[in-house]
């Protein structure tokens, strides 16, 4: 047991009044031994621990001095490994060598290595959020991660939405900052989630909440916002770090599928609908390490209406002679039959449809970008 200044003091001041080793070393909380020892110390525990050498020696063998080379190795590829997910390899590796309780020591060495070779950290400055009051998202692009569908690289986003006080968090796969990329992925989150926050807040810049001139956000915003009963909120300009809910969750989702990138070992998914599970794998792992914040969290929501808005925008256009249509800056092929009927289209984040009446001709992938 550490003995403290206190104590110390303690058992001085009954040895003043001349009271016994045993009765002093009682009052002070410690034993007759240990009482006699700072009886005769002209020092306080502290002062002693100053002038105690550094201890050079270790108290047990150092069970990763066989592997260190190895996660140094990983650790200076510049890869993201955290120390969990090093642990986990290294089990891989090595089955039956290494055991849970053997964690903590590898992260303080991780934690050692990033404090003298590691590169410099961001500066986040933390904030207090009520229970369901604030919802935050903004769009972000993971194609960095070089994820392949199909053998193919993956150009893609996500709609990332989180709740600020619990940050409880909810994904949609994407692949522009439209209108209807945005409305898809908030009614997806706050139907998952089961009620709406009082508050939303998005990044000014997104084409998908901003309107140009005196009108700030969009009337389409607006009307989504007014359906679910949440009141809009935009950053100021030039100021991100007013969003920095929703960027730092950016950051760490995006870490987090680094790392369960680097467990899976593969970057490579046979179709999108296998990405897409696993990116929803990632986000329930998350918001697990989240349930008490998150069960306070839903007390405060409010509720949803009845039914989702649709998540598409209905568009009227007419089949030119080359039977082609145009569609949101670009060029589409329909069936040369409906070539100068008037058609209409059904534009959704990531395909179109065409109908002629109450009959769907075809449905179309949206092109990615403009004069496609």
């Amino acid at each position: 047991m550490v003995v403290t200044d206190g104590q110390v003091k303690t058992l001085r001041a009954w040895l003043g009044k001349e009271a016994s080793l045993t009765f002093a070393a009682a009052k002070a909380g410690m034993d007759r031994k240990t009482a006699r020892k700072y009886r005769q110390a002209e020092q306080l525990p502290s002062e002693m621990a100053e002038q105690r050498p550094p201890r050079t020696w270790r108290t047990r063998e150092d069970s990763f001095a066989e592997v260190w080379g190895e996660v140094e190795e990983l650790l200076e590829a510049g890869s993201g490994w955290e120390a969990k997910t090093l642990f986990e390899e290294l089990q891989r590796r090595y089955p039956g060598r290494f055991t849970a309780g053997q964690l903590r020591t590898l992260q303080r060495r991780v934690k050692h290595w990033k404090a003298t070779r590691g590169p410099a950290k961001e500066v986040f400055f933390a904030q207090e959020h009520l229970p369901g009051r604030l919802g935050a998202s903004d769009f972000t692009d993971l194609s960095s991660l070089g994820v392949t569908i199909d053998g193919q690289p993956f150009a893609h986003l996500v709609y990332h939405f989180v709740l600020t006080h619990s940050n409880w968090e909810h994904v949609t796969l994407c692949f522009s900052e439209s209108f209807e990329s945005f409305s898809e992925g908030f009614q997806n989150a706050v139907w998952a989630l089961g009620g709406v926050p009082a508050e939303h807040r998005s990044d000014r810049m997104s084409l998908a909440v901003q309107a140009s001139g005196s009108h700030f956000f969009t009337r389409r915003y607006e009307a989504v916002m007014a359906y679910y009963g949440v009141q809009p909120q935009a950053i100021n300009a030039g100021k991100g770090h007013e969003n920095g809910d929703a960027e730092q969750s950016h950051h760490r989702f995006k870490r987090a599928v680094q790392q369960a990138l680097l467990l899976r070992g593969s970057r490579a998914f046979p179709d999108q609908e296998a990405y897409v599970a696993f990116l929803r794998e990632v986000c329930a792992h998350r918001n697990a390490r989240r349930k008490e914040r998150f069960a306070e969290e839903q007390k405060h929501l409010q509720p949803l209406p009845a039914r989702r808005l649709e998540s598409f925008r209905r568009l009227r256009v007419r089949v030119q002679a080359g039977s082609t249509i145009g569609v949101a800056r670009n060029t589409d092929s329909v069936a040369a039959r409906v070539i100068g009927e008037w058609v209409g289209a059904r534009v959704y984040a990531d395909t179109i449809e065409v109908w002629d009446g109450q009959r769907q001709e075809e449905v179309l992938p949206r092109l990615r970008g403009r004069y496609k």
